[in-house]
């Protein structure tokens, strides 16, 4: 059974375990938000199930716990959720503020896609496929989102920063993503009149 989900009056998900993260602040007055942005995320890269993205979210990293984090020194980045490939999902921060996981970005003309976007993070890596239960569990986020705030997009993290980022990459299945977006709406009467346009990007 495909899990039902909803978001507090304060931007967060009653289905989410909550690390709160100091890396995000206000929206720019007036902002809609409109997208959702998917990334992958593992640390160190390729290696899942430990602490550290968290630790990167929440500004607690031990940049001693691996070579590749001196990388990472001085680092302010965030995202609204991670969902883990056990299919955990945590939040760092309320959907009503703006994370900071898209960087130099712009979608359909408009620049700086932080403000008016919600970031998900995937664990995984560009290289390595996604667990099903993540998309499941995506799915049923993405519809509680949907249902707060009338997202028509959702996007890579590619799509909006090309030549920069690659992610979700090459393994995230975006057919199998959609094909679990309309499971869910189905089972939810409510969204099914509203939420079937939700706009997915064009892939082979």
């Amino acid at each position: 059974m495909m899990s039902v989900w909803t978001m507090d009056e304060d931007g967060w998900c009653d289905g989410a375990l909550r690390y709160d993260s100091p890396h995000h602040d206000a929206r720019p007055d007036g902002a809609q938000v409109d997208l959702l942005v998917i990334h992958n995320i593992s640390l160190p890269s390729g290696h899942f199930g430990g602490p550290h993205v968290s630790d990167l979210f929440t500004g607690r990293v031990d940049y001693n716990a691996d070579p590749s984090f001196a990388d990472l020194r001085g680092l302010q980045v965030s995202a609204h959720f991670f969902v883990r490939r056990d299919g955990a999902l945590l939040q760092y921060v309320s959907t009503d503020q703006r994370a900071w996981h898209a960087g130099a970005s712009m979608f359909e003309g408009r620049p700086q896609c932080n403000g008016y976007s919600i970031g998900i993070e995937m664990e995984g890596a560009d290289d390595v496929p996604f667990q099903r239960r993540q998309y499941h569990v995506l799915a049923a986020l993405t519809a509680a989102l949907v249902a707060r705030y009338g997202l028509s997009q959702v996007r890579g993290h590619e799509h909006i920063a090309p030549g920069r980022k690659t992610d979700p990459g090459p393994f995230f299945d975006w057919h199998f993503y959609q094909e679990c977006w309309l499971e869910t709406v189905r089972g939810q009467a409510a969204l099914a009149l509203t939420t079937l346009g939700l706009g997915f990007p064009s892939v082979p």
